[in-house]
């Protein structure tokens, strides 16, 4: 009998895993690409419905004050990977190659012995490492018949992009999850992000609507600094009608008389003026079945544009280009939501959505024409500022809300722990679990820090960091300036007003400005380091 004991024992061993691994939490991570929170009718429903993503915030935790550490899109993609900030991780802006042979969580819910996927925009990379199977877009991706990036092979699938994105993430579900693992699956939208083409059917439908205009539309800037004064991000002379707005370039010297100001700065500092391509690379890829069908409402905007421009003035041309803006944008997310139901659907109708983690986010957030501006970058509410809801039966409260400063940096921390694996001692974000559980007592952060790199560069918003808490945010701009910035978030939360100088501020400029120096010895920033990534 004595042979047999290492036999016994190694099967109790196998058979202890196999329960442990079913036991463990799937995760099911969706994320969406510069989905602001003013567009989801958890936070705000006076520009959209968005019945299932509220879903998730009605049966779990919506979080009101989640934010990132660094408002663009590649590099909050490898914070969320690798739990790091930009400076530590590498890929401080979307130009900076991402150092790939970094840990990042997957390849640790990979090796613990989860089965893992990805389908749509990683933004970076052709192979993510930790992931079993995968279709991803090459950089930003098209909506229209778009190309995929395989583990195997590269192909094209006709249709729209957040559809086919769901088929493959269902199609997954369906056909190729091993039952006898827990599951880690990324399903990551490209939308709403620029330039923004809806399905035919939303196009048409949106264009017909009307939305509200923000309170600061037409902010002059006159309480900021020189960053928000400078920045090329100005719905009226920096939106293009024909890459954005989508009006039908006749020809080309029609256009440049339209919009002849319009001149961006690339990465390497050399000049770009939009051209046809803006409008005709998207819509290109369309066969001529999808034209016709975009073609009813292209007329019609059109038709629109030729016959009321000439007489309108810049205010008037202003509140155009916004409308034709939220239209579109909003289009495209309300596929988003039609899609993510899919899949909310199948998990219920399976039975998974018991042992499930249900994320929604957005790698930042984004600017519906406050300030006057599209776009996101600074540390600002609205781009700063992301959308976070999780759903865990059985952990989290239904219907529960944290006002608590969390940011991407945490995810993988927060996923790692729920699914029991270790984490690296480099990761520099905190577990999320406690606030899951609504244990706040045992949550100790009180501000978190932010630094944004991408200067000069498309948009020109100036290089800065800062520090934010619930109550207040301060700012520093470097690089070509040296400015500082200062708003009480309770009394100016539409942040308009600087007071920095104000005398009846500067206890609390000391404060922070010390918590700020603090913060950046405690994550490992440096000016040394700023001088390293000065292009």
């Amino acid at each position: 009998m004595k042979h047999l004991y290492p036999v016994l024992f190694f099967s109790f061993f196998l058979s202890s895993c196999t329960d442990n691994l079913e036991t463990k939490p799937n995760i099911l991570f969706i994320m969406s690409d510069d989905h602001a929170y003013q567009a989801i009718s958890a936070y705000d429903d006076r520009l959209i419905k968005t019945p299932n993503i509220d879903r998730i915030a009605n049966e779990g935790m919506l979080f009101n004050n989640a934010c990132v550490t660094n408002s663009i899109c590649a590099p909050s993609r490898a914070v969320i990977l690798t739990g790091k900030h930009s400076h530590i991780n590498g890929k401080i802006d979307n130009h900076a190659k991402f150092d790939d042979s970094q840990t990042t969580f997957p390849q640790l819910f990979q090796k613990a012995g989860y089965q893992t996927a990805m389908f749509g925009k990683l933004h970076f990379g052709n192979n993510p490492k930790g992931v079993d199977d995968f279709l991803i877009l090459p950089g930003q991706g098209d909506y229209i018949n778009p190309k995929f990036i395989g583990k195997e092979k590269d192909t094209i699938i006709s249709g729209y992009v957040t559809d086919i994105i769901t088929d493959l993430t269902l199609n997954w579900f369906k056909t190729k999850r091993d039952k006898n693992k827990p599951f880690l699956m990324m399903y990551l939208h490209k939308a709403p992000h620029r330039a923004w083409w809806p399905s035919p059917e939303k196009f048409a439908e949106f264009y017909e609507k009307e939305f509200p205009e923000p309170e600061s539309l037409f902010d002059n800037y006159s309480g900021r600094g020189t960053a928000a004064k400078t920045a090329e991000m100005n719905i009226l002379t920096h939106m293009q009608y024909m890459h954005d707005s989508k009006v039908r370039p006749s020809t080309i010297e029609e256009m440049d008389k339209v919009e002849p100001e319009i001149v961006y700065v690339k990465g390497d500092g050399t000049l770009m003026r939009p051209t046809a391509k803006g409008f005709t690379r998207p819509f290109g890829r369309a066969n001529e079945d999808q034209k016709k069908k975009y073609d009813i409402t292209l007329d019609k905007i059109s038709k629109d544009f030729k016959e009321n421009w000439p007489k309108m003035n810049n205010k008037e041309k202003m509140k155009w280009k916004f409308q034709r803006y939220m239209q579109d944008y909003l289009a495209t997310i309300s596929s988003v939501d039609d899609n993510v139901g899919r899949v909310l659907d199948y998990l219920q109708e399976s039975g998974l959505d018991k042992n499930t983690i249900v994320v929604y986010t957005s790698d930042q957030g984004f600017y519906l024409g406050e300030h006057g501006w599209f776009d996101k970058r600074f540390i600002y509410d609205e781009s700063f500022k992301t959308p976070l809801m999780i759903k865990w039966p059985n952990i989290i409260t239904p219907g529960t809300t944290s006002e608590e400063m969390v940011q991407n940096l945490d995810f993988a921390q927060t996923f790692l722990e729920a699914a029991m694996i270790e984490a690296p001692e480099d990761m520099q974000g905190e577990s999320l679990i406690p606030l899951l559980k609504g244990d706040s007592e045992n949550w100790n952060r009180d501000a978190v820090y932010y630094h944004y790199y991408e200067y000069p560069s498309v948009h020109m918003a100036k290089r800065h960091y800062g520090i934010v808490s619930k109550e207040f945010k301060l700012v520093h701009f470097y690089y070509d300036v040296d400015e500082w910035e200062l708003y009480d978030r309770l009394k100016d939360p539409n942040e308009m007003n600087n007071i920095y100088e104000n005398p009846e501020y500067k206890n609390i400029v000391d404060e922070l400005t010390q918590e700020l120096k603090e913060m950046r010895i405690k994550y490992k920033d440096s000016e040394e380091l700023d001088k390293s990534f000065i292009y």
